[in-house]
Parts: structure tokens; sequence; C-alpha cells
């Protein structure tokens, strides 16, 4: 059995060399493959949901990997169709989520690692959607850092993408370097699998199945075209000069103030410094001087344009053209628009962004403000955000939550508030980030006030506490759960510094735990040994969702409390014993 890491890194190699890849339906002969797939997704929350059948997580074997193994040497491996499900969109629309069966999310995963270790080192730096490393702040980041001076912004957003990508378009792009027809044909397969809703079986012309694991990587492979024609014919077509010309008008200020200060002339001198500090040092309208940027993440794509509106609008023509003529996408009117960077502010990744503009800002006796990109917090995010949390206008307490402990409640306040304030860190404005704190932090308080019939003075004085943070000491507020024979638990809301963090980093998480990881659950499936009676027969693992859901009494079965004093949510059984387990 080959190494799996070692199979990759050779893909990764022959996709920076931009070699051809002809055996990749070999690799899913391979076990390794498929346990390497099940240490990456076995925790995630969907493993124990079920597809079109009953299969799931739980049960995992080696026989069930020499089954799946088995059909793939026959080619008779075949995806089931995905169960499908309805997800509100803030717009009160909905979107699909297909729920796919165990052993197709296992191959999806396989099928996942071997394109994504292939493709990635062929991808654009400017793609940051749904890749190792990088996510909305890396774009983000990039942004703020690189595009200075921009003058319009063409935001690009693309009507219904996934669902709308062309398969003979995608599995073309794929032929262009894989050249394995067993591969291509199980992709295929993959994509055309179909769907199942309310018990009517719908079939699946177009798009990437939104919920199959292996669909975000196919939508990376199929928007690289994009990326390629942005980089290799937009920007060096609309990319010239060095820097801009000097503005003739500023010029001519600059020689009057020094005949000014050869004559001694102060009154002149100051008269003549606030016209200068009202013009722009450079010709902003340099005919031989442009400049196209371009930040891709997922379907939703950004570029900045230092030129003239007219030029703008011919770039978001031509995007359209091509994504039209040569990808089958089209853009969506509504959503894809050309805004002035200094007048406007374009949406991207839930950000405002604009340039910022003020001319008696200064710093070391330049304006270094004016044309400096500035992110920001919408004020709507902040409204919807505290939407929730507010009764009549005002912050009032959650009657839903009011059943938990104390401990879970304040864990919730907090962890939602917290993963809305850490993602607006990169924001120039962060400081609105205060009336949502405040907010939540009082319906929190009235919520505990509330369930133990007291006042939100008394629930305030009873959590606060003190911490120690980079920025120096912090209120927040805390409650503990006590744990017989084990560390208490912990919850805080609060307890960070509202201030702008220009490094902040919040990566995709694709998957729980390190790229490659070698679990602990791995070597005990493969060691083959019951962890209940000792037996080898018909080794399997037993999953549950939840430690909370183990019976701890002291009737409990033997199996149960097995698990309850090792404090994990996998097994390690033989067939009878896993019987014993599914009452």
């Amino acid at each position: 059995m080959q190494n799996a890491e070692a199979v990759l890194g050779i893909l990764r190699e022959r996709g920076k060399r931009g070699l051809p890849c002809n055996e990749l339906y070999r690799q899913l002969f391979n076990p390794a493959f498929y346990l390497l797939a099940y240490g990456r997704i076995y925790s995630n929350k969907g493993a124990m949901t079920p597809g079109v059948t009953a299969e799931t997580v739980d049960g995992m074997s080696m026989g069930k990997i020499e089954a799946i193994i088995e059909a793939m040497r026959h080619e008779r491996y075949r995806f089931k169709p995905s169960r499908r499900i309805l997800i509100p969109k803030k717009n009160g629309k909905t979107r699909p989520l297909g729920l796919p069966t165990w052993s197709d999310k296992l191959v999806g995963e396989v099928v996942r690692l071997l394109l994504e270790a292939y493709y990635e080192p062929t991808f654009s730096d400017r793609s940051h959607g749904f890749r190792p490393g990088r996510g909305c702040h890396t774009a983000l980041r990039e942004v703020d850092a690189v595009w200075k001076g921009t003058t319009w912004f063409i935001e690009g957003d693309i009507a219904d993408c996934f669902g709308s990508l062309d398969h003979e378009v995608l599995i073309s792009i794929l032929s262009e370097k894989i050249q394995d027809g067993r591969f291509l044909a199980l992709i295929s397969g993959m994509l055309s699998a179909g769907y199942l809703e309310d018990w009517k079986l719908g079939a699946t012309f177009s798009g990437a199945p939104q919920g199959g694991i292996a669909s975000p990587v196919l939508s990376n492979i199929y928007l690289h075209k994009l990326d390629e024609f942005v980089e290799n014919t937009l920007i060096p077509e609309y990319t010239r000069g060095r820097l801009r010309k000097r503005n003739p008008v500023y010029r001519s200020v600059e020689a009057k103030i020094l005949r000014a200060r050869r004559r001694g002339d102060t009154p002149a001198i100051r008269e003549l410094r606030r016209q200068q500090h009202a013009l722009p040092s450079q010709d902003p309208q340099d005919p031989d001087y442009r400049r196209l940027r371009y930040i891709r993440y997922a379907d939703d794509h950004l570029l900045g344009f230092a030129g003239p509106k007219a030029e703008a609008e011919a770039i978001k023509e031509r995007l359209g053209v091509f994504l039209r003529e040569e990808l089958k996408l089209e853009l969506s009117p509504e959503k894809t628009l050309v805004t002035h960077a200094r007048t406007g502010a374009a949406r991207f990744l839930g950000y405002d962004i604009h340039v910022g503009h003020n001319q008696h800002y200064q710093r070391k006796g330049r304006r270094s403000l004016n044309g400096e990109i500035q992110l920001s917090v919408p004020d709507t995010v902040i409204k919807s955000a505290a939407s929730p949390y507010l009764s009549k206008g005002k912050p009032g307490r959650r009657p839903a939550w009011m059943a938990l402990d104390d401990y879970t409640i304040v864990a919730n306040f907090g962890a939602k508030y917290r993963g809305i304030a850490q993602y607006y860190m990169l924001a120039v404005d962060i400081r609105k980030m205060h009336r949502l704190r405040w907010v939540m932090e009082t319906s929190m308080l009235k919520t505990l006030a509330g369930k133990h019939g007291s006042s939100v003075t008394k629930m305030a004085a009873r959590y606060k506490a003190k911490i120690n943070t980079s920025g120096g000491l912090r209120t927040c507020f805390e409650a503990t759960l006590e744990r017989e024979g084990m560390k208490p638990l912990l919850a805080r809301f609060g307890g960070f510094p509202l201030a702008r963090q220009k490094r902040a980093f919040l990566n995709d998480r694709l998957i729980t735990g390190p790229a490659y990881p070698h679990k602990e659950l791995i070597i005990r499936l493969r060691h083959g040994v019951c962890e209940i009676c000792g037996s080898r027969d018909g080794v399997r693992v037993h999953h549950i969702k939840a430690l909370a859901d183990l019976d701890r009494s002291a009737t409990a079965p033997p199996w149960a409390q097995i698990m309850a004093a090792r404090q994990r949510k996998t097994l390690i059984v033989c067939g009878s014993c896993y019987d014993l387990t599914h009452p």
C-alpha cells in the first residue's frame, strides 16, 4: 500500500511543473487514501447526517473501504443522488444544499485530495476562496495593502455560479491536464448523480453539487479560467506607466512658493500653501498611466482600476462576454457595478471598501490618507447582527435560551459576538462594534436575570471578571461549568479590545485538524481489536454525535461507560458488540 502523502507530494510536483496527469484513477485503489480521507472528515457535523440512505459514518470499517475499492476496480462505483434540503438566505430566498451518502462523502474527499494536490500549485495568487492557508482576510488584506490609488471598483457577481457550472466545459477543462478517461468519467458521474427532494428524483444537468466535498476545488478549477483571462489579457492591456506625471498646476504653485520664499513674503507663502494642499501632486488624468488589479473569492470577484470610467465600463463588458462565451456563465446585472472609489463604496466579503480622501490629515508632512484603501463595517451589518437581541428597539432577553444553564447562555452570546467582531478586525471603524457589544451584553444579562428572577445589576456583578490582554486589563463576563474530576469549563463574553488589527487573519475552516492528520482513530481501526471484548471479528467504528448524549448513570451499558471514561465519541467494536450499541 503506497503512502498517500507521498503520492500527493508527487502530484503536487507534477502540477508545479505543468506535467499532465494520467494515472489518477489507479490511486482510488489505495486504502491509504480512504483512511486519510476518513481521518479528515469523520468529525465534521454532517458525518452523522444521512443522505438518501441510512448510511452515516457510524459503522465505518476497513470492509467498507475494501468494498468501495472493489467497485472502483471494476468501474462499478456509482454516486447516489443527494438528499436536497433548502437553506434560508438573508434576502428571504433559499438555496439548495445536497446531503450525500457517507460512501459518496468518503470518495468525494479522496477525489478532492487528488485534485487539490495537483491543481493547487497552478492556481492564481489572486484566488483566495476554499484554498489551504487562505480565506476572506487574506483577500481583504491584499486589497488593503496593494490597491492604493484605485479610482473605480468593478464589482463582479456571477448569477447562481455554483448551480450554473457547465458540465461539458468543466470536463473539458479537466481533460486539458488529466489524461485519464476513467477518472474523468467518475467526476462526470459525480456531477450528474442528481438529487432527491420530497421523494422526487431530479436530474442535474449543470452545476457542482452544493454540499459536495469536491465541489469547492472543482469550482476553483473552473473559475481559474477567469483568473487567467484577467491576469494574462486584461491586466497587461489596462496597466501601463511606472508613475503618474507631475501635475503642472501643482508644479506651478511650487514655483510660486519658491519665489515668495526668496522675497521673504510670508503671507503669500501661507496662501500658496493652502492652494497647494487643495491640488493633487500628480496628474489624475495622465493618459499614460493605468492600473488594473484583481481579486477573487469563490464566485465573487473585485477589480480596482485607476483610469477613466469609460475604460472601467469596457472592462466590465469584456468580463461579461468572456464569462458568457467561454464559461457559459452570466454576471448578475443588479450586483455587477462600477463604483467610484472615493465617493462610493464597493461591497466585498461583507466589508465596504472605499478610497480615503482628506486634504487636512497629514503624517510626516504628507497627505498620507489620500488614495489609501479603507475597509469599513457596513451599517447594515451592525443592524442585522443586533436585531435578534432587540425588543421594541431596546435590548431584550432571549426567551428560547432561558431554559439553558448559565454556562451555555454566556457561551452562546460570547461565541456569536466574538465571531462577528473578530471578522471585522480589519476595519478602520471597528469601533462601530461597541453598539453590537452593548446590545448583546445587555440582552445576555437580561436573559440571565429572567432565568434567575433577578436584576441586570446583580447579574452583572455576579459574572463580571477582569482579564489581562495584549491591550491591558479588560472587563468581561465569565461563567463556569463544574465537572467531576475534571477542570471546569469556562465561557466568556467579551474580553478583547475593539481595535483595528491590520494583520488579522481568519482562514477558511474547510476541515478540522492538520492537512494530513495522523489520527489516533485510524491507528485504532487498523489495529483491528474490539475495545470492549478484544475480538477481531468484523471490527468497525461506533460513532456518536456528542458526549452529552451518553448515558453516564451506574446502569449504563459497558460501551457507554468506556466512551464516557475515555471522553471519546468513537469506539472500535466487533460485529457482536456493535449490535449491542444499537439496541
